[in-house]
């Protein structure tokens, strides 16, 4: 026997394996399986049912709930907030029409590209909400502008038609910007690129078709929707409020603009040693719902040993109140996609829901007290779940989050230097669990023939082979057993008592020829006077990669990300292990992973950064104004580092592409309030009223503060917007909260920027460009 089933620490049972094929819509898979089982069920024998120990479909269905809640009470919140600003129905609906309308047509794209719903396409919609209606809601609120100004003297569709002219390019522009600010999400290789693809498709989707929308349906809907009486600014409370509020504080940062700049460098300089306090891991560990147990134990173990490890494992497992079923198995099943040895045991926990849980009790406390629980000698626990180990053995076949591969050219020495890994990790902080494959361990038995022997009685060795393997490995003989439709070829061979057993097989006789004048009579020689047969010491599983022998260290870790653990590791390694001439190490599992995104990121974010750069020059025709707008990326980082610095989250591929939407979002920002401020300044200017710093400072305070509510409202729509993610706490909520959490604490950090630093810093650049016209 090559593997068994065991359920609930009852005893063994027959498990089933389903594969899909590659493409299919897991979901639907599922249910056709169910609904096939159930159609079987009547022609089972009496007694025998069967039971489902793991179903992805319940995960899939609870993650795309989880988000699709979130989408809908974000499109409220929007909704809410676009109305407390406007103080105007019909202006609302322009926006409330505008966002479900661009989400549903980014839906035909995602179609005809076969993406489906779920975490990270529903993610990517839900990021990018405030940006599909930024260019209805700023639009919206130029149009009441020009009608509380001149709604009096001028016809309301030809003021609404010049508002939308006057403000549509540049909205147009910023939300390319946010586009190409999103481009380093596209070029996520393997594995992190065919997770986070199809997230990086929707929001570029959702703001697209946004863009698309603001300069074709929103300005027929504003001459539609925006009819009646326009209250005027001062009278909506919040505004007003906002405004009474922001105007003191906007006077104090420009008259001390030069603090006001120290200030913003030295948070952004704060920051910077905050950033590497993060620590590092990956991917953030999404909640399956599902725990899978995968404990590494001593090669050659027998199935009868492992039957009763199993059995007692599954047994303590399901003692836990937190554990609905159990399903351990150990060795490989029936199939050629599963060639795993006797000694790798998977037992998939399935986990009841939350509310049935203990008090206080966490996955990781859970964890934490399972693996205190099953401490077997000879056996070192590692805890992970099915999705994960499944996409991690796929890629690097490390089955733990870290792992070390020795490459080298003796199976000997490679196993020699994995106990001393193992013994160097141990005392590494955060180590819970280590273990060296074990590369040499496996016992054989080993027959060498004796030439001499065999020529004595006129053997070949291929006479002596094909008994021993006809004894020891069995063979095929001619005869087919018939089940009902079924066919079998039958197998002979030695019971397990006589080829396992040395003295035994010494006794096994070979026939040889017959001598002269013995007609008739066939005379026998014993095995063990052909040759020797020993039990000899060898590699139960051989790796080789890269043109290399190599052995494997699996290394679990708890209370540490992986960055910093694998930091501290290899300087232990580096000062206690001395490698031999020709053998090397390599960090693989999560880490390596880690390396490679991180690697990445230095280049494509700076050319990011370089394309936005390039695209505000050509839109501003100035240098000045481009650098102001740039000045938003690293203040946007700073809210960002303290929050996530704040919850202890770690930088992963999740954070990285929340912060790559920040830097669209912030640029876009920033424009707009750099956009409002040179219109100003030339107003001013045609007007002849630009003739002192004084009315430098004064046209800067009225007119940031006249544009206060356009900025506050795009700038609410994505904090608020991000809320539903941010207490989201259901399946998926853990990857969507990474995204969400860097950009809603750059959004914070971001509107201070845009309503405090800004103004301070164009007024210091406006007063050096103008010296020549006015004394400063």
């Amino acid at each position: 026997r090559r593997g068994l089933a065991e359920l609930n620490g009852e005893g063994e049972v027959v498990g089933g394996i389903v594969v899909m094929r590659f493409g299919e819509d897991t979901a639907k898979v599922i249910d056709r399986v169910k609904e096939k089982l159930k159609e079987m069920q009547p022609s089972f024998p009496p007694g025998i049912k069967v039971v489902t120990t793991y179903d992805r479909s319940e995960l899939i269905r609870h993650s795309v709930e989880t988000l699709t809640e979130a989408l809908i009470e974000e499109i409220i919140i929007v909704s809410l907030i676009i109305l407390v600003f406007l103080f105007h129905f019909r202006s609302t609906l322009v926006s409330m029409i505008t966002l479900p309308i661009a989400v549903m047509i980014s839906f035909i794209p995602m179609y005809y590209m076969g993406i489906n719903a779920n975490i990270m396409s529903l993610a990517g919609i839900i990021i990018a909400i405030g940006d599909i209606v930024d260019s209805a809601i700023i639009m919206t609120e130029n149009a009441h502008k020009k009608l509380e100004q001149e709604g009096k003297r001028r016809p309301r569709v030809e003021l609404i038609i010049e508002a939308a002219k006057e403000i549509g390019p540049s909205i147009f522009a910023s939300l390319f910007v946010i586009v190409i600010g999103f481009l380093p999400v596209f070029v996520l290789q393997e594995q992190e690129g065919r997770l986070f693809s199809p997230l990086a498709y929707t929001k570029t989707f959702s703001v697209v078709f946004g863009a698309l929308l603001g300069i074709t349906l929103v300005p027929a809907l504003m001459t539609t929707c925006i009819r009646g009486k326009i209250k005027p600014e001062m009278k909506n409370p919040a505004t007003r409020l906002c405004i009474n509020v922001y105007k003191p504080i906007l006077r104090f940062c420009i008259r001390f603009r030069y603090f006001v700049a120290g200030g913003c460098l030295l948070l952004i300089l704060s920051a910077i040693p905050v950033y590497y306090e993060l620590g590092s891991e990956f991917m953030p560990p999404l909640d399956e719902e599902t725990l899978l147990f995968m404990p590494i134990t001593t090669p050659g173990i027998s199935i009868e040993a492992v039957k009763q490890l199993v059995q007692t494992q599954d047994k303590i497992f399901r003692s836990f109140p937190e554990v609905q079923t159990v399903f351990g198995k150990a060795g490989r099943a029936e199939t050629p996609t599963d060639p795993a040895p006797l000694s790798m045991i998977e037992t998939v926990i399935i986990l009841k829901p939350k509310s049935e849980w203990r008090k206080g009790m966490t996955k990781d406390k859970l964890v934490e007290e399972m693996d205190r629980a099953l401490q077997f000698a000879g056996v070192q626990n590692a805890f992970t779940m099915p999705i994960k180990a499944r996409i991690d053995m796929l890629t690097t076949g490390i089955r733990t989050p870290i792992g070390i591969k020795i490459f080298g050219h003796d199976l000997k020495e490679i196993a020699f230097l994995g106990e001393e890994l193992e013994k160097i990790l141990k005392s590494v902080f955060g180590t819970r669990s280590v273990y060296s494959e074990r590369v040499m361990g496996g016992f054989f038995i080993d027959f060498t023939p004796d030439r001499e022997a065999l020529a004595r009685y006129g053997l070949t060795i291929r006479d002596v082979n094909a008994v021993v393997e006809s004894a020891i490995g069995g063979i095929d003989v001619n005869t087919t057993t018939i089940e009902g439709r079924e066919r079998y070829k039958i197998n002979v061979r030695y019971p397990r008592e006589l080829r396992s057993d040395i003295d035994k097989l010494k006794g096994v006789l070979i026939p040889i020829m017959q001598a002269k004048g013995a007609i008739g009579r066939v005379e026998h020689v014993p095995l063990g006077q052909l040759g020797k047969i020993e039990a000899v010491m060898g590699s139960p599983m051989i790796f080789d990669e890269m043109g290399s022998l190599s052995g494997w260290v699996y290394v679990d870790i708890e209370g540490r990300d992986i960055g910093s653990y694998v930091k501290d590791a290899k300087k232990a390694v580096a000062q206690n292990l001395k490698l031999p001439t020709g053998y090397y190490l390599k960090w693989t599992g999560q880490y390596e992973y880690l390396e490679r995104i991180q690697a990445l990121m230095k280049v494509v974010v700076p050319l990011t950064l370089f394309i936005i750069a390039i695209i505000l020059y050509l839109n501003f025709r100035g240098i000045a104004q481009t650098l102001i707008v740039m000045l938003s990326v690293p203040f946007a980082a700073i809210g960002a580092i303290w929050l996530m610095f704040s919850v202890s989250y770690h930088t992963s591929v999740a954070v990285w592409v929340g912060m790559i939407a920040l830097l669209g979002t912030a640029a876009e920002t920033t424009a707009i309030m750099v956009v409002y401020l040179d219109e100003g300044f030339k107003k001013w200017t045609q007007e002849g009223r630009m003739r002192s710093q004084a009315d430098l400072l004064t046209m800067t305070v009225e007119h940031g503060a006249s544009r206060v509510r356009p900025l506050l409202m795009a700038v609410a729509l994505n904090i608020f917007g991000l809320l539903p993610i941010i207490w989201s706490s259901g399946v998926g909520s853990d990857v969507a909260r990474r995204i969400a959490a860097p950009l809603w604490g750059g959004l914070i950090s971001l509107t201070l920027l845009t309503l405090l630093v800004v103004p301070a810093v164009y007024v210091i650049w406006r007063s050096i460009q103008a010296r020549s016209l006015f004394k400063v």
